[in-house]
């Protein structure tokens, strides 16, 4: 991995209200990040001549076309020292309904913020999981979202075999640290490109009651998929200390995270590590189970946990165990 992590404090500005929750009923915006649809009337862009250039990555002998990168059914491996040998379903998907995994989440499991990282999940959670969504009980409270559409859909077309051999590749791999967090009020000025947030430029812009998630390079990351190209994640100044109460004590509010997660919070038994993941997922999992609509075994013992939670308390839970070293 090219970058260390730490936890970052800066603190400048005055807090602003940009970036504040939509109403306790609607989906969070920053979390679920759906792009903005273009004003009525807006002619469609002209689509960009295909870029057949070969593309290359530091430390990589491997290059690819972009085509190659995001091909749904063998999409580029950089690094292939890094992990074990793929499963097919793994690093190919399966003809014409069942994505590779490795496209969306990586083949080290790293995956982005707009999905899910899967490396270090138990076993027996990642097949639940898995069987969860091919039953159709876990969907998005934003109905835009895309990604758990597609998740029932591969659900449905693998079989029991293909899933067990995803679980075993991505479990056998330890969560490592990906996400760098920092503690300030004013943050990149960014672009939403199809669920990610993209710094553009030099423009800064107040960070206010929101966590913003970035790649730490925009290219790496939204073109050529670069499986070492980590992120930033921006949170509110004191949201640390304030979800470190809530995860540590419960602060009267919920159950101490530890109880299910360990107390490290690196996973307990089947149940997932949480420490050092996407804060973007991780609130909208909360917000997820707390509207009803991510349902499952595991989050049946979930539901009481996240009922009483604000939004704001949801910020400072994320805000702390993703700060925590995995």
């Amino acid at each position: 991995m090219r970058t260390m992590f730490s936890v970052v404090i800066i603190a400048v500005a005055a807090v602003s209200t940009v970036g504040v929750f939509a109403a306790s009923n609607e989906p969070i915006p920053w979390a679920y990040a759906i792009p903005s649809a273009p004003p009525a009337g807006t002619p469609p862009a002209a689509p960009a001549p295909p870029d057949t250039s070969l593309k290359h990555l530091p430390g990589s002998s491997a290059e690819f076309t972009r085509a190659q990168i995001s091909d749904r059914f063998g999409p580029a491996d950089w690094y292939p020292g890094d992990h074990p040998s793929m499963p097919d379903v793994v690093a190919h998907g399966k003809k014409p309904d069942v994505w590779a995994c490795g496209l969306c989440h990586y083949p080290n499991g790293k995956g982005r913020q707009e999905n899910a990282g899967v490396a270090g999940l138990p076993v027996a959670y990642f097949i639940q999981t898995m069987n969860d969504f091919k039953n159709g009980l876990r969907k998005s409270a934003e109905p835009r979202k895309n990604n758990s559409k597609l998740m029932m859909t591969f659900a449905q077309g693998m079989t029991d075999d293909e899933i067990k051999a995803a679980a075993e590749y991505f479990g056998a791999m330890k969560w490592t640290p990906w996400i760098k967090v920092i503690e300030t009020n004013t943050v990149p000025k960014t672009r939403n490109a199809n669920g990610m947030f993209l710094v553009e430029g030099n423009e800064k812009e107040p960070l206010g009651k929101r966590i913003l998630e970035t790649p730490e390079n925009a290219e790496a990351t939204e073109v050529l998929r670069d499986p070492h190209s980590a992120f930033f994640a921006y949170v509110p100044v004191g949201s640390i200390k304030k979800g470190e109460a809530l995860v540590t004590k419960g602060a009267g509010k919920t159950t101490q995270c530890a109880a299910c997660h360990g107390a490290d919070l690196k996973g307990l038994g089947p149940v997932p590590g949480i420490a050092g993941r996407s804060p973007s997922y991780l609130v909208r999992q909360m917000y997820d189970m707390q509207q009803g609509v991510r349902n499952g075994t595991w989050t049946q013992l979930m539901k009481p946990v996240v009922a009483n939670l604000s939004a704001d308390d949801l910020i400072d839970i994320a805000a702390y165990t993703s700060s925590r070293t995995p």
